[in-house]
C-alpha cells in the first residue's frame, strides 16, 4: 500500500512517444489549456483556507477580545512555517507527481480549517494555523513544477502571469464570500464552508492533472514550440536533491538577491492583504462589507498588475524582469503613501488607492518566482521558486507579528511607515537585477544582435 502511495507521489516516468504531429499538436493545445485552469482552480481554493483569518480577526478582536499584537503572532507564526514549508516542499516538488502533491496539500489543510473553527483559545488557534501553514506549503511548487514543463522560457512571463490571477481569484473569492458569511453566520462559517470547497477541490486536482507533457508521450515543451536551441541543458540529466540544491540554487547570486527582495515584497503584499481590512474598519470607519469589497478589488486589480508585468517582461524588455520589477516598485512607494494619507470619508479614494497598490505589487511579486526559475533552470524551478517563498513569509512574518506590534504603539502611521519602507529596500534590490536573464534566453538575444551587426 505504502509502495503505491509512493509511486502515485513520485515523478512520472516518460510514456511511449506519440508520433502523429497532428495529435501530439492537438493533444498539447488540449493539455496546456486543462493544466492552466486546473492548477489555477486549485490554487485560488488554497487562498480559500489561508486568507479566511484576515476576514475574521476584527470577529477575533472584539468577539474573543484578543490584542492586535496576539493575531500578528498567529500570522507570524504562520508564515514563519509556510515560508520554509514552501522551500522543503520545492525540493520535493521538483522530483514528485503536482498531481497529487498538490491535492494531498489542499485536502489536508481543509481537515485543519474544520479543526480551527472549532476552536476559540488563542494556543489552538496557533497550533492549527502553523499545520496549516505547512499544508498550504504544498500548493506553490507543483504549479512552477508545471509551469516551467508546460510553458516555454519565451512565454513563461505571459504565462506565469496568467497562472499568477490565482491568487487573486482566491483572495477576492474568499474576502467576499467571508464578507458575507461572517455577519450572517458567525466567523466560524469563514472556516468550515471553505474547508467544504477545498475537500470537493482536491478531488477535481486528481481528475485533471497530470505530470509533464513527457509523462503524456509528448515531447519536451521547447521541441513543441520548435525552441531546441533553448531547450534546459539539464532536462535529461539525472540529479540528485543535494545537486539541485547547490548546483541551481543556492550558488546563485540572482536566486538570493530575488529571494530577499521578495522578503520586502512581501511585508507590503501582506500587510496589506492581512491589516487592510482592520485598517480601514478602525481607520476609515468602513463597515466590514465594504472593507471586504475594496480589498476585493486590490486582489482583482493585482490579476492585471501580474498580466501586465509578464507581457512587458516578455516583450519589451526581452526576458528581462528587473526594469519591470524597479518601475513597478518606484510607482507602489507612491500609491502607499496616497493610501495612508486618505483622509476617512473618502471611500472611493480608499478604493482607487488600494487597487493601485494591487496592481502595483502584483507584478514584482509573480515576476520573483519567474525569475527565479529563469535563473536556475527548469530541473530547479520548483526549488528555487519555494526558496523565494521562503523569504517572502519570512518578510510575511515580520510583517505579522511587526505590524501588530507597531500599530498597537504607534498607530497606523507607524504601521504604513514600515511599509513603505520595506518597498523602498525592495526596490534598491532590485536594481541589481536590471540588465540579467536566463541564460537561455540571454544566447537568443546575443545571437540576434550578432546576426543584426553582420
Amino acid at each position: 500500500m505504502l509502495n503505491k502511495i509512493f509511486s502515485a507521489l513520485a515523478a512520472q516516468p516518460h510514456a511511449t512517444p506519440i508520433t502523429d504531429p497532428e495529435e501530439i499538436k492537438r493533444t498539447y493545445r488540449k493539455w496546456r489549456i486543462r493544466t492552466m485552469y486546473s492548477m489555477m482552480t486549485g490554487y485560488a481554493i488554497f487562498y480559500f483556507c489561508r486568507k479566511n483569518f484576515s476576514m475574521a480577526m476584527p470577529s477575533f478582536l472584539n468577539d474573543l477580545g484578543y490584542t492586535k499584537t496576539d493575531l500578528g503572532l498567529v500570522l507570524t507564526l504562520f508564515s514563519v512555517v509556510y515560508g520554509f514549508a514552501k522551500f522543503i516542499n520545492g525540493v520535493l516538488a521538483d522530483r514528485g507527481n503536482p498531481r497529487y502533491f498538490m491535492a494531498i496539500g489542499l485536502f489536508m489543510s481543509a481537515l485543519v480549517n474544520v479543526f480551527f473553527g472549532l476552536s476559540s483559545s488563542l494556543v489552538m488557534f496557533g497550533v492549527f494555523w502553523v499545520l496549516n501553514a505547512w499544508f498550504q506549503g504544498m500548493g506553490w511548487p507543483p504549479c512552477a513544477r508545471l509551469l516551467t514543463h508546460w510553458y516555454s522560457p519565451t512565454e513563461l512571463g505571459t504565462k506565469w502571469g496568467i497562472w499568477n490571477a490565482s491568487h487573486q481569484f482566491g483572495g477576492a473569492g474568499i474576502l467576499i464570500l467571508a464578507g458575507w458569511l461572517i455577519p450572517t453566520y458567525g466567523w466560524r462559517s469563514a472556516f468550515f464552508v471553505p474547508a467544504v470547497i477545498a475537500i470537493a477541490t482536491s478531488v477535481f486536482l486528481i481528475a485533471m492533472l497530470r505530470d509533464t507533457p513527457q509523462s503524456l508521450g509528448l515531447p519536451p515543451i521547447e521541441e513543441y514550440r520548435d525552441e531546441k536551441h533553448i531547450a534546459d541543458s539539464h532536462e535529461d540529466t539525472a540529479e540528485s536533491f543535494k545537486e539541485i540544491l547547490f548546483k541551481h540554487v543556492l550558488t546563485n547570486r540572482f536566486v538570493w538577491i530575488v529571494s530577499i527582495a521578495n522578503a520586502f515584497v512581501y511585508i507590503v503584499r501582506i500587510g496589506v492583504l492581512d491589516w487592510a481590512p482592520t485598517f480601514l474598519v478602525e481607520a476609515k470607519h468602513s463597515s466590514i462589507i465594504n472593507a471586504g469589497i475594496n480589498v476585493a478589488g486590490f486582489e482583482i486589480a493585482g490579476i492585471v498588475g501580474a498580466l501586465a508585468a509578464g507581457w512587458i517582461s516578455d516583450v519589451l524588455f526581452k526576458g528581462r524582469r528587473g526594469p519591470v520589477n524597479v518601475i513597478f516598485m518606484v510607482l507602489l512607494i507612491f500609491a502607499m503613501v496616497e493610501l495612508w494619507l486618505v483622509p476617512p470619508g473618502h471611500p472611493m479614494l480608499d478604493g482607487a488607492f488600494l487597487v493601485a497598490v494591487g496592481f502595483l505589487v502584483y507584478g514584482p511579486q509573480m515576476l520573483v518566482g519567474v525569475s527565479a526559475a529563469d535563473f536556475a533552470s527548469k530541473k530547479a524551478a520548483s526549488t528555487a521558486t519555494g526558496m523565494t517563498g521562503t523569504f517572502g513569509y519570512l518578510g510575511s512574518a515580520l510583517c505579522g507579528i511587526g505590524t501588530g506590534v507597531i500599530v498597537d504603539k504607534w498607530g497606523w502611521d507607524g504601521g504604513f511607515i514600515f511599509f513603505i519602507l520595506s518597498a523602498i529596500i525592495g526596490l534598491f534590490l532590485f536594481l541589481f537585477t536590471w540588465s540579467h536573464r536566463a541564460a537561455s534566453l540571454e544566447a537568443i538575444h546575443n545571437n540576434r544582435k550578432n546576426a543584426k551587426a553582420k
